[in-house]
């Protein structure tokens, strides 16, 4: 269905035949609604807009999903991009109908300050809208499928952070929620775009094998099918094959540095049967047939994974030497596998009861709780990105109770996930029964023992930035901030008052409310010291803010600023070569920033311009912008001398340019040595040159021209790499 055009006979069409029991006219009259305020409308490829919402709406189908959620699907769009209203949506089909439409509408009338706070703030309200009613997410997951599917109409750029933000915050949501058709093709489709030449390499090696493939798959299942045909089942077993995703293959090979052969599970077979007792039979029999692989079983049935997925998995070598995985299940947990959270609506026997629909729900209200105590509204987006998409572990209460975190969680985060009251009263913690730091990375199957004061204590600021769940930074910040409230006033306005001296920000203190009024509405603070408190408490982060609040300082005052920056800046030396200049370590007089056109690094020879308003801005002296602007003569009087100091120690920000002749696994050998120096890398980008070769280039923290230098050493010794040069932001 994917390159088919949707329309409304279509639709018709897989409702009659569907089990479920749907209004069809409903449909049809919301179908009209949506068709005659779209109209004139089209998209990106040209069709008319009309095909989207019913392409939302047959994706909604296939999942199963009731008749308002189709209805919410045709109607999606008509309050973000035509004249109706929600009212109208309202009188015409209903509260349940209008509320899902609102849950996945955009706010676009909202002011914000940048992309990235606008984006934030949308995917907040579809969080919330989630968390009273689960089909919002399912319905924008689907809106976002479709959107994937026809991105190649879409330009370049907007591709690529569409793609971003589906692998970021969609697929991991869409994970969470157990359904996984939605999930991989997610994925896939993201990957195609953010990385198109690893995605081809590895389509080609499946294609390549694919007729091998089958014929391996074919054979087992033949033999299997034989084997259980011999013993009693209540219902005879269903055997299909399984062909992993594309983006699972990468992340096999690359990622974890496996050859294709490597990857065990590229083959994999399922079997599906009635009960639980014949899963744990047909396991049994699986590993008479065939010789089990070491250290390859995992049981979710007994622990099922967070998104309740639920399977016994083992790796098994057959005649041909070929290793492949069987996964077991029953049909209740194959409905919950596939279709996740949807089998609610799909199968009655697919989520059964109010409690495991509780249960799956858990996880977004924690979210949702977790993000209510920062007053930064991207912090559901870290959050999603922290707690949704990182792999889990499981660890043991001494009780035997298990207990899911993520990766490199600590036993404080341990502590917080069984009781707040725990967390904040921890004094230490043994794992197998040894006394542990409590910033100790835990590991699956350990038995974590909180050791705990009899007394009332507080929790510790520093614990904040040890923790790795943003539930545990959630419940510390809700302590901070509703039992020392005097202190956080205290403690903000203070990082205020040092952050304004900083950046030569000089506002009277009875002008403060106005000249911060739009970050008091913004963080939802009625008072300067709600503002103060929740800097004092982390609920704010200034750092992330400075920047703009000096230019808006610039704007408001004009003049005054520029007067009061004039008698406190450093005065220009006419000798731009001279060794003696500004202590770039103990500057707390003068604002100093590093030019993006050259990055400069301790170590470089240096030379400093004097802003208006912004105080220096440090180049190096080899930089294109210095030596331009002295062979023309500009602003001589502006530029003046600096030099390091012998104990810089902050790690600076820099980019990198690597030239290579192309070939699979390139990337991942040039991160492999980023990741083996223990050098962060903010972001990367890859690409292949006209003249064929590839070429990487990543924005990295770096502590100086040495450890560059030594680190081009290393890269220059990959295999295949022409160049390694240092790069722009």
């Amino acid at each position: 269905m994917i390159d088919d055009i949707y329309t409304i006979d279509l639709l018709i069409q897989k409702i009659l035949t569907d089990d479920k029991q749907y209004d069809l006219s409903k449909i049809i009259t919301a179908y009209e609604f949506a068709d005659k305020a779209h109209m004139g409308q089209t998209r990106s490829s040209g069709e008319p807009y009309i095909v989207h919402p019913l392409a939302v709406g047959y994706i909604l189908l296939e999942l199963g999903m009731d008749t308002d959620t189709i209805c919410a699907a045709m109607l999606h769009d008509v309050v973000e991009d035509t004249p109706v209203t929600l009212d109208e949506v309202r009188k015409r089909f209903g509260q349940d109908v209008a509320m899902l439409v609102d849950g996945v509408t955009k706010l676009n009338k909202v002011p914000m300050f940048n992309k990235e706070e606008q984006q934030a703030e949308n995917v907040r309200k579809m969080m919330l809208a989630m968390s009273q009613d689960i089909r919002v997410i399912i319905i924008k997951l689907c809106d976002r499928l479709h959107n994937m599917r026809t991105l190649s109409f879409r330009p370049g750029h907007k591709q690529r952070n569409t793609a971003l933000e589906t692998m970021h915050i969609y697929a991991p949501i869409a994970h969470r929620l157990g359904i996984r058709a939605v999930k991989d093709e997610l994925e896939d489709l993201a990957f195609h775009y953010l990385d198109p030449y690893a995605y081809s390499e590895i389509e080609h090696i499946i294609d390549i094998k694919k007729g091998e493939r089958e014929e391996f798959i074919s054979t087992i299942k033949e033999r299997i099918a034989n084997r259980l045909r011999i013993e009693e089942f209540e219902s005879p077993p269903y055997i299909e094959g399984r062909v992993k995703s594309i983006y699972a293959i990468y992340k096999k090979i690359f990622i974890n540095n496996k050859t294709i052969d490597e990857v065990y599970d590229k083959y994999a077979v399922r079997i599906i049967v009635t009960t639980v007792g014949e899963c744990y039979n047909v396991l049994g029999i699986m590993h008479d047939m065939f010789r089990p692989l070491p250290n390859r079983f995992k049981d979710y049935i007994s622990t099922p994974k967070p998104n309740m997925y639920q399977s016994l998995h083992t790796t098994v070598l057959g005649r041909e030497r070929i290793p492949f995985e069987v996964q077991i299940r029953s049909w209740d947990m194959h409905y919950t596998a596939e279709y996740g959270i949807a089998a609610h609506w799909k199968y009655k026997e697919g989520i059964q009861g109010k409690d495991k629909m509780e249960q799956r729900l858990a996880w977004v209200r924690q979210v949702i709780e977790a993000q209510q105590t920062s007053d930064d509204v991207e912090e559901i987006v870290r959050i999603i990105k922290n707690d949704i998409a990182l792999e889990d572990i499981v660890v043991m209460t001494p009780k035997g109770d298990s207990i899911t975190l993520p990766t490199d969680s600590t036993p404080i985060d341990f502590a917080y996930k069984i009781h707040s009251q725990i967390g904040h009263n921890t004094v230490g913690a043994k794992v197998d029964g040894k006394m542990v730091p409590l910033d100790y990375k835990l590991q699956t199957g350990q038995i974590v023992e909180i050791l705990t004061s009899k007394e009332d204590k507080a929790p510790n600021r520093d614990w904040i930035n040890i923790v790795k769940t943003n539930e545990a930074k959630s419940k510390m910040r809700s302590w901070f901030k509703k039992e020392r409230r005097e202190e956080n006033i205290i403690t903000g306005k203070a990082e205020l008052e040092k952050e304004f001296k900083r950046f030569r920000i000089d506002v009277p203190e009875e002008h403060l409310p106005e000249f911060l009024s739009d970050d008091l509405k913004k963080h939802n603070c009625s008072t300067i010291e709600d503002f103060y408190a929740s800097v004092g408490y982390g609920g704010i982060t200034l750092s992330k803010i400075m920047t703009r609040l000096r230019d808006s300082y610039i704007k408001k005052y004009g003049d005054e600023a520029e007067k009061i920056e004039s008698t406190n800046i450093i005065k220009p030396k006419h000798d731009v070569n001279r060794k003696s200049g500004i202590v770039l370590d103990n500057i707390d007089d003068v604002l100093v920033k590093f030019s993006q056109c050259c990055n400069p690094l301790p170590g470089d020879e240096i030379v400093g311009f004097i802003t208006r308003g912004h105080g220096i801005s440090v180049h190096t002296q080899n930089c294109t912008n210095y030596k331009s602007a002295m062979a023309k003569g500009n602003n001589l009087e502006r530029w003046v001398g600096v030099e390091w100091t012998n104990n810089v120690r902050a790690s600076m920000r820099t980019g990198i340019k690597v030239i290579a002749n192309d070939r699979v696994g390139l990337m991942y050998d040039i991160s492999a040595i980023l990741a083996d120096a223990k050098i962060p890398i903010n972001h990367s980008s890859s690409r292949i040159l006209k003249s064929g070769n590839a070429i990487f280039e990543a924005s990295i923290n770096i502590s100086g021209k040495e450890q560059l230098n030594n680190l081009f050493e290393r890269l220059k010794k990959v295999k295949d790499v022409i160049s390694v040069d240092k790069a722009g932001l």
